[in-house]
């Protein structure tokens, strides 16, 4: 297998260590070669599967990963399997389970099943175990084979850490056997904490209120990774289901990865949480990190990617000193399951294990059932075929989703209150996409495969803090997508072809027109070029003119929030929370909750009047069944266009 794994780091603190093949590590008498394997952020991906498309993809799943296990199972003679949390939900099988089976006394989750059936030897818990209550993570983590640990939710909060009353197990110190370069077997004692983001306490207030409490990382580690090592640890491994991110501590830190590995006595570090890889170049750069040689504060860390994508290494090169052991040599790695061409089609780099999949095939087909069920009602049709010209039900119920998600996320922070808008884009609005990439629900039963219709990427939920007057620009920002027009105009063509569909932002929760007359504020890639241009007019919030002091919080994706598309007020600096949950989880939860949704679009935002003035623009030809549903706009078919699409034609 080795010609399939990517190019990896390796540190060795001596010339012979940093020579050896990292495939074919050899210890000489007293030193064993310890290889720790790492799952993280999997979210019940057994199955190379996309159940929200309805078809295989080899990107994911742990089947394929169980793979490489297998392979680095046989080419080290140590090594230990751990999850780093974040397996319990996920995808539409965590769904099937907790809101379609549900968890009884001595069933067995299918990715319980799952780890059992490929050997972990222990897991940490991630935030999203937390997302449908402790009684379905009790009765779920009861069928497990392998000790769950997670040292910073108690059930009661002592004066420190170590006289808390931990939800799981804080650590556990593993009896674990060695085998040197001479054959002979040696004990050693392999200490493993984990570790959780205590934003849970927010993100899952509805459960966890009450019912347990958070304390921050690295505070929990300084605590506790002494008492291991009093209780016989020889080394430790920090299972961080958390970021790699700011170097420096501050208290209740959410990616707190760097700071925890700076703990003395913490010998190595098994990150998540981000759905990244390291290394990788995505940390390149970054205060206390060594992306070359794999490592946080000097010491080896590994992420696995998500969903199953990748396998995190560590390579520890361990020697025996009298009774103890210590590290002399270390490397890590991530190897993934698959690789994508230049082409980006994806080339699948292993095969599944049968065993894996045979394990939990009764679920897998249940959740296909599940998915092509409906899950709940829309009373009216969710296209998008006008999106790009009038206020659109399919973009209007992602922003209604999205408000009702962040409204609750703002109970209970210092943003309770402030008024929330909404900002959505339609993803399939034809384009270079062709006449038919479009998204078409119709009313009644709406399935949870459809939501992929209605949300194309796996973006999360983000909230940003921004002003009246940001509201304004993001808005004018969005008006790129048009073409100025000149009063009078016959037929002059609408849309902007440089200007992508995903980028054409609708607000909700105000009121605008757009004024085709007025040049455009920003070009296609959101730099300014006409500061004096007004194309948003008549913008009102609560039926008022906004004043451009105030503020607003406004729902959106962690794309948009963190940049993606320039859009003043969304450069990164203004997000106030970043869920853990992905806009598609939002939309499906609203619809099962709701269980009948009324998408109907309200004409919040229109083009403003330009007297004897028309403009064409290309939609699919599907558009015809649904033209006398628009509202605030004067649409008429005007024709077949080019390469399949329709023509219409609005009258200003």
């Amino acid at each position: 297998m080795t010609h399939l794994i990517s190019r990896r780091t390796f540190l060795a603190t001596t010339a012979t260590f940093a020579a050896m093949h990292p495939f074919s590590l050899r210890a000489s008498t007293n030193q064993a070669h310890l290889r720790i394997m790492e799952t993280t952020d999997l979210h019940v991906h057994v199955f190379p599967y996309d159940y929200y498309a309805d078809k295989p993809r080899d990107t994911v799943g742990l089947s394929r990963t169980a793979s490489i296990i297998e392979s680095i199972r046989a080419e080290a003679t140590n090594s230990m399997l751990i999850d780093n949390g974040d397996f319990l939900q996920g995808n539409p099988m965590g769904d099937y389970i907790a809101y379609e089976r549900g968890m009884k006394e001595g069933d067995e989750h299918p990715i319980i099943t799952a780890m059992n059936t490929v050997g972990f030897d222990a897991a940490t818990l991630g935030n999203h175990e937390f997302n449908y209550g402790l009684d379905f993570l009790m009765k779920s983590l009861a069928g497990a084979n392998f000790p769950v640990v997670c040292a910073n939710v108690s059930k009661e909060q002592g004066a420190d850490a170590a006289a808390d009353t931990t939800l799981v197990p804080p650590f556990v110190i593993l009896d674990h056997t060695v085998t040197d370069g001479a054959g002979e077997s040696h004990p050693i004692k392999v200490g493993l904490i984990g570790f959780v983001p205590p934003q849970i306490m927010n993100w899952d207030r509805r459960h966890l209120e009450g019912n347990v409490q958070a304390r921050d990382i690295v505070d929990t580690a300084k605590t506790l990774v002494p008492l291991m090592k009093e209780q016989g640890a020889d080394i430790i491994i920090a299972l961080s289901h958390s970021g790699i991110g700011a170097a420096d501590h501050s208290d209740g830190m959410e990616n707190a990865s760097v700071p925890l590995a700076a703990v003395d006595g913490i010998d190595a570090i098994l990150t998540g949480h981000h759905h990244q890889v390291f290394p990788s170049p995505t940390y390149a750069d970054m205060p206390a990190v060594d992306v070359e040689n794999g490592t946080i504060h000097g010491k080896p860390a590994a992420m696995g990617g998500f969903w199953g994508s990748h396998l995190g290494v560590i390579d520890l090169m361990l020697e025996r000193d009298g009774s103890s052991w210590r590290i002399t040599g270390h490397g890590s790695e991530a190897r993934p399951i698959s690789k994508r061409n230049e082409d980006r089609s994806v080339t699948a780099l292993v095969e599944d294990q049968q065993a894996v999949l045979d394990s939990v095939q009764a679920e897998h087909d249940a959740t296909l059932a599940y998915v092509r069920r409906a899950v709940g009602k829309t009373d009216a049709p969710l296209h998008s075929y006008f999106a790009l010209v009038a206020d659109d039900p399919s973009v209007q119920i992602v922003s209604i989703a999205q408000s009702w998600y962040i409204a609750q996320m703002m109970q209970g922070t210092e943003y309770e209150g402030l008024p929330i808008l909404s900002a959505a884009a339609p993803f399939k609005a034809g384009g270079r996409g062709g006449p038919e990439y479009f998204t078409d629900v119709p009313k009644g039963d709406v399935a949870i495969k459809n939501v992929s219709d209605l949300y194309l990427y796996p973006n999360t939920a983000r909230a940003v803090l921004v002003t009246g007057a940001e509201v304004k620009d993001w808005l004018e920002r969005s008006a790129g997508m048009f073409n100025q027009v000149e009063p009078g105009s016959t037929d002059a063509p609408l849309l902007n072809p440089d200007f992508p569909s995903y980028n054409f932002d609708v607000m909700d929760g105000v009121t605008y027109q757009i004024d085709l007359s007025q040049p455009s504020k920003f070009d296609p890639k959101g730099e300014l070029i006409n500061a004096d241009a007004n194309r948003i007019v008549d913008l009102k919030f609560n039926g008022e003119p906004i004043d451009p002091k105030a503020q607003f919080i406004i729902a959106t994706n962690n794309y948009r929030a963190g940049g993606g598309g320039n859009f003043p007020g969304a450069k990164g600096d203004t997000v106030v929370f970043e869920a853990p949950d992905t806009n598609r989880d939002v939309i499906v939860r609203y619809i099962v909750e709701q269980g009948m949704i009324s998408p109907r679009a309200d004409a919040n935002w229109s083009f403003a009047p330009l007297d004897d003035t028309t403009v064409l623009f290309e939609t699919g030809p599907k558009a015809a069944d649904y033209i006398d549903d628009v509202k605030g706009v004067d649409i008429a078919p005007a024709g077949d266009g080019p390469d399949g699409f329709a023509q219409f034609r609005i009258s200003l």
